[in-house]
């Protein structure tokens, strides 16, 4: 197994909230891979004493050791386990009902001799490709496919459209949301490579439309995933004045690509 991994936060004065993590069992046998996009809130508060950082590493953490340790467990199980497990580290101090309690999206594989299984929350992606090349994308797409009317400000995905029906999910509080992730299992013959990343670097299809997911896994099968986070750059700074792309979304945003040849 070969591991490419580049996390780069969209601001250097300012830490990243993204996570990434690759899992190797003491037995030699399967792994995973773990990235979690914190979501930064918008001035106001989020009711808790920590910051979105401290929240992402706390949940990948937990994420990573019952990934590897838990293999009796689904990776729903493990995801509602691993959110659980955080919020009992701070619900003393912070009010995790507030709707901006700090979050973060989710994208999880592992794999074993037999098979890969695979989970997506919200806006984060998976990618695998096939022996004949085929790139298949694995993602939670209920944020895309809600209207940009809905998507007006940030107050108003939190107050109607974040975790509530209708809208989309991502990990907070509340372990049952979980079973509200797209996760299934495919046969490990047929996947020969993954790619996990954060929607900072998936802007290169996604927002910029450079490529399809096969260009982009091209890109960082080619030349490295650090090449896909500078070929982003290099778009976000050039749409900086005209927001052609951006719209009103920040220039430059927290970009983490894992690329695993299994």
């Amino acid at each position: 197994m070969r591991t490419d991994l580049v996390s780069e936060p969209g601001d250097a004065t300012r830490p990243n909230e993204d996570f990434a993590g690759v899992g190797l069992p003491a037995s030699g046998q399967g792994g995973c891979v773990i990235v979690l996009d914190g979501v930064t809130p918008p001035d106001g508060g989020t009711g808790c004493l920590h910051s979105v950082p401290w929240f992402t590493a706390r949940l990948g953490g937990a994420l990573t050791e019952l990934t590897v340790s838990g293999r009796d467990l689904t990776l729903p199980e493990i995801l509602a386990r691993a959110i659980r497990r955080t919020a009992e580290a701070h619900a003393d101090t912070c009010d995790l009902s507030h709707p901006r309690t700090p979050q973060a999206t989710v994208a999880l594989a592992r794999w074993s001799a037999v098979d890969v299984e695979y989970l997506v929350l919200s806006d984060s992606a998976l990618l695998t490709r096939g022996p004949d090349g085929t790139v298949t994308p694995l993602l939670d797409d209920r944020l895309a496919r809600l209207p940009r009317s809905a998507l007006a400000s940030a107050a108003r995905v939190d107050a109607r459209l974040r975790n509530k029906e209708g809208g989309f999910f991502t990990a907070a509080a509340d372990p049952a949301v979980a079973a509200r992730a797209v996760a299934g299992t495919l046969p490990r013959h047929e996947v020969r490579a993954l790619i996990a990343l954060t929607d900072g670097a998936s802007r290169w299809t996604e927002t910029f439309r450079e490529g399809d997911w096969t260009a982009l896994f091209d890109v960082v099968a080619k030349d490295g995933a650090g090449a896909l986070v500078e070929r982003v750059r290099e778009l976000e700074t050039a749409d900086r004045e005209e927001r052609a792309f951006l719209g009103r979304g920040k220039t430059h945003d927290d970009a983490t690509v894992v690329h695993v040849e299994l």
